[in-house]
């Protein structure tokens, strides 16, 4: 059974950092694609960036030029390294998997505020 477990998240003032991990279990994932999600208070789930099993990435236009999506195969390790954070990037992240089907995580919370 494919699990996820995400760490990392936090509350920063605007202009901060913040790395977020997500660690995922049971299976070999190098041939997968993953990412990460946001879900703001009172909204949808917004996709924020992939990374496929080529390494190469996507990000949603709001996010661009801040965010950096990486990950460590060796490890099953997927990570979001945030800056210049915004009030506007408040949210639960959740990342996600594509390994035979899509597994989510139990979302962290990242909360910028002054």
């Amino acid at each position: 059974q494919v699990q996820l477990v995400e760490s990392g998240g936090g509350s920063v003032q605007p202009g901060g950092s913040l790395r977020l991990s997500c660690a995922a279990s049971g299976g070999s994932f190098s041939a997968s694609s993953m990412g990460w999600y946001r879900q703001a208070a009172g909204r949808q789930r917004d996709w924020v960036a992939t990374i496929r099993p080529d390494s190469s990435t996507a990000y949603t236009d709001s996010v661009k030029g801040r965010f950096t999506i990486s990950r460590d195969n060796a490890k099953s390790m997927v990570y979001l390294q945030m800056n210049d954070l915004k009030p506007e990037d408040t949210a639960v992240y959740y990342c996600y998997i594509d390994y035979r089907a899509r597994t989510w995580g139990q979302g962290t919370q990242v909360t910028v505020s002054s």
